[in-house]
This record gives structure tokens, sequence and C-alpha cells, in this order.
């Protein structure tokens, strides 16, 4: 019986195992808190991160111009400094964790719920015909400027003037609920863990599938082949290097502002990889998770309900509706090598999304954010320095309506001053864009609209989430900031104000992209928030569901997906860089071949591709499009020209013609494909001799100048 009591009455006399077995539940709790809540910040320290860590390159590439640093001296600066900040962050991250501890995990979703209720009551009458008379305004506008391109006889001053009389109605609208006060300032929802790790999959899988799609772009010559150039050479030109070794004068596209191309080769040359790999397999997966993740950051803080569901469309938007060249699609995944996919893709949303948070908030980190986003930007396009203008004027007059002169003024400097004071600053110091042969090239208002908000069904649906914005996006600063969007577009495109703009600024050939200050995607996702008159719940979920079934099924049905061969884009079963194949062999094997000195003739496809595959066989003519630059009529230009339409097969110039070209130009190797016999019996009789041949696919055989 001893034994039995005290068996019985062990557990009670261990007072240490009882309170051990009691406190691993909360334990478990604690950390699986810890955990959600990482989860739910981790988009918004992702992008964060990345806007402070590109924002810093650019600072210090600028900086490095007066020491005269290596692009791979420059990198491995900014690589120690990332780190010691990072771990600076951490720290600070690790106490205010500390400080914090025993906040419940679960305040991110109780901040949604309230701050999705909105004011009870009904809107003065006046604001319901100002409503009435917006929509039908926005719809008239909408319809027309669809039908506008499909070849309906409609006068663009139509769905221009309508568009203008919706977009002034809906910022009045806007303005008049902010001055009223009907609209409580209540907490901004935080994103829930849920919801976060729903982002970052998506994120994931849309990195994923950026490399097996490959779109060869002819601008890839100068972008990607200035990283190679970088990458090979350790060095960043100052002067042209696609017709000459940095020696001609720059082309227009200098000074140099841009780190992204410079950023691509000093990370090649440091790993040690050709920058072609490092651009399509390395960075441009990562570029796809900042710029999907930037796109759910302002949709979550613009949509007022369902924020995943509008997020998903606005995905589908940009994988459903490419096929033109200015479409938005084409600039997301299937160009974000590029500098400008970057820009319109991330930047966009970022920046309306740091404005709305200053705008609510007034706080130092968002306007921290604000100047180095900006600085990002003109890190990865000139083109910055026209949009960001639009963008942050659009923002700033529409606060300046409701009395907030003084954060507008801030936001604007802080946006803007970066950006054109580094372009007017390099502009004194090292010269450049000065050419303007390549700015002859004009879009009116209505051709505009048809490239980048395209036409018919479409066309339709990007004029309603356009002109509608202001009316889905979320009450007081989304709203206000859409409807500032919405104004601005709206006025750039009324007749003749891009051809007022062209001739005062003096650039033509980029002003179709004015509509890239809107966060379109975004907005198309919004129009399934829509609030419709339902007796349930259940029922108004099941209508926004059906709103964005309709909308996946026109983009379906009426557009062009980014897989299509009609959106210029292979899809490969396995990850491949962004050239067509065979070129790209076809490249490779011209540059192993024991070749002479002197310049490549070859197809231009092949030669626009051997820039991107290595710099060190120069080419006759890198791009055509270029040659706008030199003077098309100068002998620099024909030369070029003659010869590369023989090496194409297109022409048959006599050899009386051709020799003299080939001497001028010091052409050492001529490559034709084998189908060409013009060319493959007229070389021999100007001093080149047969040494090498491919087989088919791409048969093709080269002739060096014999000495």
């Amino acid at each position: 019986m001893a034994n039995v009591d005290s068996i019985a009455v062990a557990p009670d006399s261990d007072p240490t195992s009882r309170a051990e077995q009691a406190t691993r539940p909360a334990d478990r709790r604690a950390a699986g808190s810890r955990v959600r809540a990482l989860v739910a910040v981790a988009p918004a320290v992702l992008t964060d991160g990345a806007v402070l860590a590109f924002a810093l390159f650019t600072v210090i590439y600028h900086v490095a111009f007066l020491g005269d640093l290596r692009p791979s001296v420059t990198f491995r600066i900014w690589l120690v400094v990332c780190v010691v900040l990072a771990v600076v962050a951490l720290l600070r991250a690790r106490r205010r964790l500390a400080d914090t501890r025993g906040v419940g995990a679960d305040t991110p979703a109780d901040s949604e719920r309230a701050a999705t209720v909105e004011p009870a009551g009904p809107q003065p009458a006046v604001d319901r015909r100002l409503l009435i008379g917006v929509l039908v305004a926005a719809a008239v506008a909408a319809v027309t400027a669809g039908a506008a391109g499909t070849g309906v006889d409609v006068s663009w001053w139509i769905p221009a003037v309508a568009g203008l009389l919706a977009a002034i109605g809906g910022i009045l609208l806007v303005r008049r609920v902010w001055l009223s006060g009907m609209v409580s300032t209540q907490a901004v929802p935080a994103p829930t863990a849920v919801q976060s790790a729903y982002a970052l999959a998506v994120s994931v899988l849309v990195a994923i599938s950026s490399l097996f799609m490959a779109r060869n772009t002819p601008d890839d010559v100068y972008y990607v082949g200035k990283s190679v150039w970088i990458a090979e050479r350790d060095l960043i030109p100052l002067n042209d290097f696609l017709f000459s070794e940095n020696v001609l004068p720059p082309m227009g596209s200098q000074p140099p502002i841009p780190s992204f191309e410079v950023f691509v080769g000093a990370f090649a040359n440091v790993v040690g990889i050709h920058a072609g790999s490092a651009l399509w397999f390395v960075l441009l997966p990562i570029m796809a998770v900042f710029a999907v993740l930037a796109l759910w950051r302002l949709t979550h803080r613009w949509a007022p309900r369902r924020p995943m569901l509008a997020f998903t469309v606005a995905v589908v938007y940009l994988y459903l509706v490419a096929g033109d060249d200015a479409a938005l699609g084409t600039f997301h995944l299937i160009r974000l090598h590029e500098g400008k996919g970057m820009f319109v893709s991330a930047v966009i949303p970022l920046m309306w999304l740091y404005l709305t948070e200053w705008f609510d908030s007034r706080s130092r980190r968002s306007l921290l954010l604000i100047v180095a986003l900006s600085i990002t930007a003109i890190g990865l396009t000139n083109t910055a320095a026209i949009i960001l203008p639009m963008l942050v004027g659009a923002a700033s007059f529409a606060m300046l309506l409701v009395g907030r002169w003084k954060a507008a003024i801030v936001a604007a400097v802080a946006a803007l001053a970066y950006p054109i004071g580094s372009l007017v600053g390099s502009r004194l110091l090292l010269g450049g864009m000065t050419a303007t042969g390549a700015d002859d090239e004009f879009f009116d208002a209505a051709s505009t609209y048809r490239r980048t908000l395209l036409f018919g069904v479409v066309g339709v649906i990007s004029g309603l989430a356009l002109w509608c914005g202001p009316l889905l996006a979320r009450r007081r600063t989304p709203a206000l900031l859409a409807a500032g969007a919405t104004l601005a577009m709206s006025v750039l495109f009324m007749p003749g104000v891009l051809e007022v703009l062209s001739a005062l600024s003096g650039i033509s050939v980029v002003l179709w992209r004015v509509p890239w200050l809107l966060a379109l995607p975004t907005l198309i996702g919004l129009l399934c928030t829509v609030r419709l008159p339902a007796p349930t719940p259940a029922l108004r979920r099941a209508a926004a569901g059906g709103i964005a079934v309709l909308l996946v099924a026109s983009f379906a049905l009426f557009a062009t997906p980014m897989w299509s061969s009609k959106s210029w884009v292979d899809v490969h079963d396995r990850p491949t860089w962004k050239l067509p194949q065979q070129r790209q062999a076809i490249a490779f094997w011209i540059k192993g071949l024991d070749r002479p000195e002197g310049m490549l003739l070859a197809p231009k496809t092949i030669m626009r591709t051997s820039l991107i595959v290595t710099s060190e066989v120069r080419v006759v003519l890198p791009r055509d499009f270029y040659l706008l630059e030199y003077d098309l009529k100068s002998q620099f230009s024909k030369d070029r020209l003659l010869l590369a339409g023989f090496a194409d097969g297109a022409t048959t110039p006599a050899p009386a013609e051709l020799a003299p070209a080939l001497d001028r130009l010091d052409v050492g190797t001529i490559c034709v494909y084998n189908g060409n016999k013009y060319a493959r019996d007229t070389a021999p009789q100007l001093g080149y001799q047969e040494f090498a041949t491919r087989p088919a696919p791409g048969a093709m055989t080269c002739l060096r100048r014999v000495a």
C-alpha cells in the first residue's frame, strides 16, 4: 500500500514539472504568433529593404564618378555597407520586439475589421446627383474610348471631354467627402499572415514562370549589352559602346545616370558569371518577386474590401493582357530585366503607396522611403524624370485641394529633388542628351490610349478602372490620390496637350508612356471590390466573385496573353536567356572562331545578338534604329546599312560599291546564312576566304579577310 500511495501522490509532489507542462502550450502559441507576425510584415520588409538597398547603390555609383572607381569596387563597397546596415536594423528590430513582447498577433486582423467599417446614414442629395453624373460620364468616356480603336467612327473629343468631366466630378466628390468629415480617420488595416502568405506564394510562382518565358526585344542590345560590356571590362562606358570602343560621342540616352545596368554588370563581374545569366537566371526572379509584392501592397492599401481578390485579378490582368508592344503586360514579367520595366511595375505602385502613407501619417519613415524610391526610380530609367513629376504633381494637387499644402510640398521636394538634380548635374558635368533623331516619333492622345490601355472590350474595362477608380478606392487618402491621378491622366488625354508637351520639352518618342503614372493593374483589381446591393454578405461576396470572373473571362477572350507568340514571347521547357535560341547559339559559335582583327559583318539579327553574348566581337550594325543618332545621310550610316543589307541578302550591291565600305569599317569577318548565295559568291571577290561553316539548323558560312 505504501508503494501505491507513493505512486499516486508523486505527480502532485513535483510542482516544477506541472509548471513546465502548463507553459508549453503558451510558448507554442507565442512562437506561432511571432511566426504569423513575421509572415504578415514580410512583403513590406522585403520591398522597403530592396528600395533602400538599390537607392544606396545608385548613390554610391554616382559618387563613384568623383573617385573614378571601377564598378566591381563600387559593388563591393555597397555590399559591405548593406551588410552593416542590415545588422543594425536587425538589432533594432529585436530590441523593439523585446519591448513589445506580449502584444497579440491578432492585432492586424482586428484593426482590419475596425477599419473596414463605413459610416452609416444617407449621403446628401447633392452627392448622389454628382455621383450619378460621374458614373454616366465615366461610362460614356470608357465606352467611346474603347470603341475608338475598333473601326467605329468616334471623335476622340467625345471620350476626352467625358473623361475630363468624370475626373473633375470625381475629385470634387472625393474632396467633399473629405472636408465633410463623414469618414473618420480609423486605423489602416494591416495585412494578415494569411494575406501576406498568399501574396508571397503568388510572387514566387510568378518568379518561377519568369525563367521559362522569353521575349526578345531590340532594346536589349543596348541595356543588356551595356551590362555585358561592364562585366567584361569592369569599366563604365561614358561614350558610345555599340558602334565603337567607348570612343564615339554618346547617344541620347546619356548621361549615364541609370545604375541598373551597372549593377548587373558589376554583380556579374564580382560573382564571375556571364552578365546574361546574372540578369536572367538570378536577378530577374528576384525582381519579379518585388514587383508582385509592390502590386500587392498598393492593392491592399487602396482596396476598401476583398484585397486578395483584387490582387488576384490585377495579377491575372498582367498575364492575360499583353500582345501590343506598349501594353502594360509587356512591361511586367517579360521585360522586367529592363530598368523601365521595373519602374512601371514596382516603382509606380510603391510611390503611390508611400505617398498614401505619408499623407496619412506624415512620418519620417514614409518620407525617407519616398526619397529612396525616387533615387531608385532614376537609377532604373531616365523616364523617371518625365513620369515622376506628373505622378507627384497629381498627388500633390489633390492634397492641396483639401488644404494639405505643407505635406504636398514636402512630398514633391522629396520625390523630385534627386532625380531632377542628378540629371541636371550630370548634364552639366558630362554633357549628353543632345541627340534629336530618335525623338521624331510621336503618338497623340487617342493613339496613346490605344497603345497602353488598349481598345475594344479591354479598352472599355481600362477606361472604367481609370475614371471610376476614385469611387472604388478606400476612402480619404487612397480615393483622393486616385482622383488626382485620374484628373491628371484625363487632362493629358485631351487633344493637343501631348503635342504641347512635346513642343515644350523637346521629347516625343516617350510621351506615350504617360499612362504609366497610373497604377492601372490596381485600379483594374478594384473593379471587383464595388459594393453591390444585396440582402446578405454572402450574396455580396458572390457578386464580387462574379465580377472577378467576368473580368478574367474578358481578358482571356479579348486580349493577347503574355505567353502567346503574338506577344513575341517564346515559352521554353527549361530556364533560358531571353533570346531566340538559334541566334544565341550562332553568336556563341562566332565568338569561339579564330577570327582576324576587325569588325564582324553578319545578318542584322545575329549582330544584334552578338553584343549581348560578348562585347569582344565588334559588329558593323548593332541596330539600325540607333543610326538616327548619327545622321542617316552620313557615310557612317550609309556604309553600315549597305553592308547589313548585303549580309541579310536583302540587297545585291556590286563589289565595287561594297569594297570601299568594307575598308572604311575595317571588316575582318563576314558570316552569312548559306541561303545567301550572292554574299557567299561575292565575298571571295572582295578578298575574303571561307574558314568556318556551321551545320543546320541555322547553317552559316564565315569568311575572313585575307592578309
